[in-house]
């Protein structure tokens, strides 16, 4: 088509190109089909969804059960009512290459600020799912490494669902039985704030043997949950400071006033389906705000506009090249960040940071340890200098404003409140340095709600995410997949910002302070929908109860040996899967017409279902392949398979390193790629404190200080050998005190 990277690069070399294929080039699987459901399928998301009964790991490392004893109890455990994968609404592959390239682009922009010149920004559907993956797909030397396994991403434990009195779900994660339990336990809900999470002495821990614990706590959660509504339930979680809320509709979440006050929603006037509310202003940036456009326009609408426009560019003197400013290095080599960010969906956009070069430098607290022990953290961790240090002392303090003096970025997901009361909040620090970036990330909106504890789960329920992954509509239960770019996506949404005030600063030397919030990234992937202000919406695909697909044709199948992906969204596909499947009963005048198939949607399903189970799924692969009808096994194996596949070894996309506490451990790698600043893997997952003495060394402090710091409690530092840090060690104590 004459519009390849290098043809539009010789016409502008400032120019950034971007392009998104389904696997990228030059690989074995680089013609297979590029429909979401597909790569799903290919690359095992669809298993992945909601994990497997021996936990994620254990599935990686082909290791038994931890929990071999408890049955797969199908009427508590998240998903449909039977075995094998999923499908759910959410487009998971093409919602992780949208956040790659997105991130990339506000890159590429940046460093082409230092270098003068443009380049080729690639990502890949196959990216994007690695990146919802990231937790499921890891592979550990030492996987019995105390408290680095979970039953979090095991399917058999119960995730926090329920059912209330007016048959309505909430979900409360981590669930908390101290707060169930005993804000239920008269006829009106008690919503004392002493039931929270953090002063139950009996809450859950992450091991995999708690999955046994869960499961027998979830039918008494479930019985006293029944006793009162929703609305009960959330506003007595608010109180109490507990993260609970319900799994409602994407339609009435765009029908809330707050998002609409908020700005994260927007209504404008459709010129084809009338005042319509749809997702808006999803990063808050102090000194460049996002300006929204208009309705979504017309095929051909501004042919004459355009037309016009370039005819008048083909008289002007080409622009010119634009001189190289300096030599070619990762997009953010020579920033540094300082991330005092909490569990995922801070640190992972500080990681993403990483990835595009800058220097990372974690605050960690001397607590810190067993989070950061955990498989979770570890998808969120890597490439970064770990400082363990006491910000609540003053000495603690003074050390992170000599940090804040060097630094170009603050980034922390901590209650606003918080940061004040340690005065790490942006006045403060704009103080030490006027030009600083400073990311604030919340769980909720700007509004009533946004005090309340939020996390990834309560914004894919207020978004409509759980509602639409759990075939709600069609009679199912909320589901929290455990591949969804809740957490993540607000860590791009992050990294995004920063990225874009980076940029600004660069061309204007200002600061500003940037703000994003997990529910922002859930209502972003909810965005296939749209809803009048009423809340009710327009007639489109719903995934079915049973999480078999968002339609006959769009869907997955079980056949006499595996499970089957396809699609045929068009006449053409429909007549190669028609050839492919012979024409038992697909010849029924019924399902000639498109519209006819759409009617008979579930009569169409039957008979496929009955087709399918009459050949393994290896011979449907090849029968459909050969007639051109796309298709592709839902892979079980893929993970498996993924850090020993040489390509994605050689493109990075999957690393593997040293990291101190688990020996070698494998992770997907780089979700981006740049023909001029390729990005970076600067190192393993932390370890609290790795880096403690380098960091304060290179601050100016002699080693005589750093030890008395060490001692008097302010900060700590770790080798390798050496046990995890809890709490510090005094001089005169043998054993580390517990902090």
């Amino acid at each position: 088509m004459g519009i390849d990277y290098e043809t539009l690069h010789a016409l502008n070399p400032r120019l950034i190109y971007t392009s998104i294929t389904a696997y990228g080039r030059d690989l074995p699987m680089s013609g297979r089909p590029d429909y979401d459901l597909l790569v799903n399928a290919r690359t095992g998301l669809n298993w992945e969804h909601r994990g497997w009964p021996e936990t994620a790991l254990c599935h990686m490392m082909g290791l038994p059960d931890p929990a071999g004893d408890l049955p797969m109890d199908y009427t508590v455990a998240q998903g449909p009512p039977r075995p094998g994968p999923i499908v759910t609404a959410s487009p998971a592959p093409s919602l992780g290459a949208f956040y790659c390239a997105l991130t990339a682009i506000s890159a590429a922009l940046y460093a082409r600020e230092a270098t003068g010149k443009g380049q080729w920004v690639e990502t890949t559907l196959l990216q994007g799912a690695l990146a919802a993956g990231l937790a499921a797909w890891q592979r550990a030397e030492k996987m019995d490494t105390e408290n680095f396994n979970s039953w979090i991403f095991g399917s058999k434990a119960p995730k926090g669902h329920f059912e209330t009195k007016d048959g309505r779900w909430i979900h409360n994660w981590v669930p908390n039985p101290r707060f169930i339990i005993s804000a239920s336990e008269g006829d009106t809900i008690n919503s004392s704030p002493e039931l929270s999470a953090q002063n139950d002495p009996d809450r859950f821990g992450m091991g995999p043997e708690e999955s046994l614990v869960i499961s027998y706590y979830q039918p008494i959660l479930a019985e006293r949950v029944k006793k009162f509504t929703a609305d009960e339930w959330v506003e007595a979680a608010k109180i109490a400071d507990v993260t609970l809320q319900e799994a409602r509709s994407p339609e009435l979440s765009l029908a809330d006033p707050y998002f609409l006050s908020d700005g994260c929603v927007r209504e404008i006037e459709d010129p084809e389906l009338g005042p319509i509310r749809q997702v808006g202003v999803v990063i808050d940036l102090e000194k460049t705000p996002g300006k929204l456009g208009g309705p979504a326009p017309q095929s051909g609408q501004h042919n004459a506009e355009i037309r016009a426009e370039a005819a008048r560019l083909a008289q002007q003197p080409a622009a010119p090249a634009g001189v190289v400013k300096g030599k070619p290095g990762a997009p953010l080599a020579g920033i540094k960040v300082l991330d005092l960010g909490l569990a995922i969906a801070g640190p992972f956009g500080t990681q993403l940071l990483s990835d595009l070069g800058a220097d990372v430098i974690k605050i960690n607290t001397l607590w810190d340890s067993y989070w950061h022990g955990m498989c979770v953290a570890f998808l969120a961790n890597r490439g970064k200098r770990s400082l363990c240090v006491d910000l609540k002392k003053p000495e603690g303090i003074e050390i992170l404003r000599k940090l804040v003096e060097e630094a170009d970025v603050v980034q922390h997901n901590m209650r606003y409140e918080a940061a004040v009361r340690l005065g790490v909040d942006y006045e403060s620090l704009k103080k030490i340095k006027p030009d600083l970036i400073y990311c604030h990330t919340r769980g909720h909106e700007k509004g009533p709600r946004e005090t309340s504890p939020g996390n990834d789960q309560t914004g894919a329920c207020i978004a409509g995410v759980q509602y639409e992954d759990g075939g709600m509509a069609d009679g199912g239960k909320p589901l929290w997949s455990l591949t969804a770019f809740g957490d993540t996506g607000n860590g791009y949404l992050s990294a995004i910002g920063i990225l874009q005030a980076l940029y600004h600063r660069a061309r204007t030397g200002e600061g500003q302070f940037v703000g994003t919030s997990i529910v922002n990234a859930q209502l972003l992937n909810c965005s296939f929908v749209l809803a009048k202000p009423d809340g009710t919406g327009f007639d489109r695909p719903r995934l079915d109860r049973m999480q078999l697909g968002m339609s006959a044709l769009y869907g997955i199948y079980e056949t006499a040996a595996g499970w089957i992906a396809i699609v045929a969204s068009n006449e053409p596909e429909w007549q190669a899967l028609c050839q492919a499947l012979g024409k038992t009963g697909l010849d029924d005048p019924k399902f000639a017409s498109a519209e006819g198939r759409k009617t008979h949607d579930r009569a169409l399903r039957a008979v496929l279902e009955q087709i399918f189970q009459t050949r393994p799924a290896a011979e449907w692969l090849s029968l459909l392949d050969a007639a051109g009808a796309p298709c592709e096994i839902v892979d079980p194996e893929f993970g498996r398979r993924l850090f020993d596949d040489p390509d994605m070894q050689k493109r990075r996309w999957v690393v593997a390193y040293e990291q101190g506490l688990v020996g070698k451990f494998e992770q997907a790698g780089l979700s981006f790629d740049f023909s001029e600043t390729p990005g970076v893997i600067q190192g393993a997952p932390l370890v609290v404190g790795d880096h403690t003495d380098e960091i304060l060394t290179q601050l100016g402090y002699a080693k005589e200080r750093i030890d008395g710091l060490k001692n008097a409690g302010v900060v700590a530092s770790w080798a390798p050998g050496e046990p995890q840090i809890r709490g510090y060690k005094p001089a005169t104590a043998q054993e580390p005190v517990k902090a």
